[in-house]
């Protein structure tokens, strides 16, 4: 905006409204019309004060009600900037949740979804649904088991039945072992950035979480081994596969050391492995380096959908199994068996590959756009992951640009929810999983890439 709208004046001069509401009102009406677009620049204090013939005090009145209407922003030697209305993205589900938590995408593929929906319906239709209704031992029925130790030993060869649990979802597998393993006040390592989930879990049982520092390779035996010389934790946590937040897998070098240093102090490795099926090639999972210490953890709910809240614990040993087992008993009852069933018969009739393979596609094309708009800008991705971690230059902090895109439809979570060492990086976690296709994903590529390139925000106003 070179020039003060003719229209201003005429309503200014119309109405009884206090002037410094007006301002606000006007500057809204061209907003919604179209008049002022986003990042247009509005004239000065003072130019406005002249051209509307008011006094700088009332026109600055009428910028900071809009400001507070987030409907602009003022940027110290850049002026005054209209935020405007920027297109946000759909909401999956209508659900703020999917915000800020970690979900597969959706293949939009009319015959996986024909023949999902055909199985899922097959087996309400064939099951004996008192069985369903009734209650079950933990853990699930044999048959269940049975399908569930085929599934892991993908991933770890000499999985036998008896160590493996079937159980509602990986979180309460994680509360159930961190309550089991750790008294309030003792302590179990972590890596420095790691699943929030664990930090909500350790503060509400009362446990001290040791930030293990990370590097390239994952997290660091040295650390772990002088924590276990000089701290006693009584478990190591980790995320050893596109670790969530930064996509990051730990090295066959790392796991090998972390492994020896656990055996030798005889820690037990709780390995949340809950993206270990996306990555067609992986290093030997940690469970396979220490069995005798390791609760290898992987599920449904990040290659199918958070809703199939099915996880796979495989134990160090029967004996194992049975206490956790009990454990969750206490807390969770059962796995539902109408989850169960649908789960097994995924495995057993090959459809659980096939939405594998759909949402690795799916994923190698989503990490392909954002690598398109965002690699400037120092993005660490994985081509089978389907979150992104990003780096945030000067001009935004993490929260703020999280917040600001999250409000666009952008499901970002910024560093400090991860962080377990209370310094987090200037960082924030991009989850490509929300949007329903490949256009909402790259409108929302887009838009991150045009916020960091204009970084015109809310926290300017405190310049």
């Amino acid at each position: 905006m070179n020039k003060t709208p003719v229209h201003w004046t005429k309503k200014l001069q119309k109405s009884d409204k206090p002037a410094y509401l007006l301002i606000a009102d006007l500057i809204a009406d061209d907003v919604r019309t179209g008049r002022l677009m986003a990042r247009d620049r509005l004239p000065t204090l003072r130019e406005l004060a002249e051209d509307l013939q008011l006094n700088y005090t009332t026109v600055a009145r009428g910028y900071s009600e809009a400001r507070k209407r987030g409907l602009i922003d003022t940027h110290a030697g850049m002026g005054t900037y209209v935020r405007g209305s920027s297109p946000s993205l759909p909401l999956r589900g209508g659900s703020a949740a999917e915000m800020t938590m970690n979900l597969p995408p959706e293949p939009q593929d009319p015959v996986l979804l024909a023949h999902m929906h055909d199985s899922a319906a097959g087996v309400l239709a064939s099951a004996d649904l008192y069985a369903l209704l009734r209650y079950q031992d933990f853990g699930g029925t044999l048959h269940d088991r049975e399908v569930a130790a085929q599934w892991l030993r993908r991933r770890l060869p000499t999985c036998r039945v008896e160590q493996v649990l079937v159980c509602p979802g990986i979180h309460s597998v994680l509360t159930a072992l961190f309550s089991q393993l750790a008294r309030p006040g003792e302590l179990v390592c972590v890596e420095a950035l790691t699943y929030p989930g664990v930090k909500a879990i350790a503060a509400q049982l009362g446990i001290q979480l040791h930030a293990l520092p990370l590097d390239d390779d994952g997290p660091s035996a040295e650390a772990f081994e002088h924590a276990c010389k000089t701290l006693h934790p009584k478990a190591l946590y980790c995320n050893p596969t596109l670790l969530n937040p930064t996509t990051a897998t730990v090295s066959r070098s790392r796991r090998e050391a972390l492994a020896d240093v656990a055996l030798r102090y005889a820690i037990p490795i709780i390995e949340d492995d809950a993206y270990a099926m996306l990555p067609r090639e992986l290093p030997p999972a940690m469970a396979t380096l220490a069995p005798g210490l390791t609760y290898y953890i992987t599920g449904f709910s990040k290659c199918f959908g958070a809703g199939l809240r099915n996880a796979y614990v495989c134990s160090p040993g029967e004996r194992q199994s049975q206490r956790l087992a009990g454990a969750m008993r206490a807390t969770t009852v059962m796995a539902s068996p109408f989850t169960n069933a649908l789960a097994t018969f995924w495995v057993e009739d090959g459809t659980a590959d096939a939405m594998l393979n759909a949402i690795r596609d799916e994923c190698t094309a989503r990490q392909a756009i954002a690598e398109r708009y965002l690699a400037p800008y120092g993005m660490l991705g994985h081509p089978e992951s389907f979150h992104l971690w990003l780096p945030v230059a000067e001009g935004w902090s993490p929260v703020e640009l999280a917040a600001h895109l999250r409000s666009q439809g952008v499901g970002v979570v910024a560093s400090a929810a991860f962080s377990t060492d209370g310094d987090p990086p200037d960082a924030v976690r991009i989850c490509l999983g929300g949007p329903t296709t490949l256009d909402e994903c790259e409108r929302g590529m887009h838009l991150v890439a045009d916020t960091l390139l204009h970084p015109v925000h809310h926290h300017a106003t405190n310049l």
